[in-house]
């Protein structure tokens, strides 16, 4: 991780993707909308709460929630139990200040997580994407083209965590100076600059990522 925000195509890379200078006619990524969409999936009337508008922000991110599953998700009873697990998720808190327990196993993240990747046709992208959209500061957005670029850790979470954390905070104080150098709003999180980062410049790189 650390490779791709030191490099200074990052800053390139996260304007290009958020439409920060882009020319007249050029178009930003549709991930752009991911966390400012409707406000954004976090705000204290909707955070502990999956809503429509946050099925539409993963879209942005190229993937769908399954129409049975999504309906489960609004009005069935999936809604009550995600509903219990995010209101024990913090939400005001970023990763590099969070206990390591709040991502662990058998927490309730990874328990929302679980329940999530478990419905049918939904799997682990979609799952840590849509709570990557309730709780943006906490949890990361990670994909197949992410997991090429930094590996299979056991636990990704655990492995960002303990990486935000190693030498004073080093890269969590890099991806906040690489937000700041890309003219990006301060509701971007540390942690979607991370994610960008990583994707754009693996991506560029023309791998072709394992499914």
């Amino acid at each position: 991780m650390g490779f791709f925000v030191a490099d200074p195509q990052a800053v390139v890379d996260l304007r290009r993707y958020f439409g920060i200078g882009l020319p007249s006619g050029g178009v930003p990524f549709t991930g752009s909308r991911f966390e400012h969409l409707a406000g954004g999936g976090d705000r204290p009337e909707v955070a502990d709460r999956i809503t429509a508008e946050d099925l539409v922000a993963v879209q942005t991110l190229s993937v769908t929630v399954p129409a049975p599953v999504a309906l489960d998700i609004l009005e069935g009873r999936l809604s009550a139990t995600l509903s219990g697990l995010l209101h024990a998720i913090p939400g005001d808190t970023d990763m590099v200040d969070a206990e390591a327990d709040v991502v662990a196993d058998g927490s309730p993240a990874d328990r929302a997580w679980h329940l999530l990747r478990d419905q049918p046709d939904v799997g682990w992208v979609i799952a840590g994407k849509l709570l990557a959209r309730k709780r943006p500061r906490l949890l990361p957005v990670y994909d197949r083209v992410v997991r090429c670029a930094v590996g299979r850790p056991p636990s990704f979470w655990l492995a960002l965590h303990a990486a935000l954390r190693a030498d004073d905070r080093a890269l969590h104080h890099q991806l906040l100076d690489l937000r700041q150098a890309a003219g990006l709003p301060e509701t971007v999180s540390a942690l979607r600059v991370c994610d960008v980062a990583v994707w754009m410049g693996h991506r560029a790189e023309g791998h072709a990522c394992p499914r």
